[in-house]
């Protein structure tokens, strides 16, 4: 079961990089255009693509993020202490859980106001960074219970 929920989680972080990536590219897909592309998946109003170098960060960022399941259940070798693997997890999991609950906060509503992202963020945004805290949650209890 921890098996699958790894790959799980790999499978959906790596194509949530993949994604991001493409628009380093300058990709504006699966919008019609780069107006729709910032309105959709930022929500600030006002808002202009970020420049390649920002997205190709978050897509590497990402993409060492859908590593760590992996390296949990024991896929990938650790190449460092077990103890650091566990300090990681953590911070992922509170970084998801924080962003899911963001989503509904008024502020964070404010912040990220204009359409169609302040709807699909309450619909999908917020409970997806949700449900992959909980399934970083599962897995490091897993991993760090002997």
């Amino acid at each position: 079961m921890m098996t699958a929920l790894a790959i799980v989680l790999w499978i959906v972080l790596a194509g949530i990089a993949v994604l991001h990536a493409a628009w380093g590219f300058g990709s504006h897909w699966p919008c019609e255009s780069e107006q729709v592309l910032v309105r959709t998946a930022g929500g600030t109003p006002g808002a202009t693509m970020y420049p390649p170098a920002a997205c190709f960060t978050v897509a590497a960022l990402l993409l060492g993020v859908s590593l760590w399941p992996l390296l949990a259940i024991g896929l990938l070798p650790e190449a460092w202490p077990g103890w650091l693997t566990i300090l990681a997890g953590t911070g992922i999991v509170a970084i998801f859980v924080a962003r899911g609950v963001a989503g509904y906060l008024p502020a964070w509503r404010r912040l990220h106001s204009a359409e169609p992202f302040a709807t699909l963020d309450r619909r999908y945004y917020a409970p997806l960074c949700l449900l992959l805290g909980a399934g970083y949650l599962t897995l490091l209890i897993a991993s760090a219970i002997p």
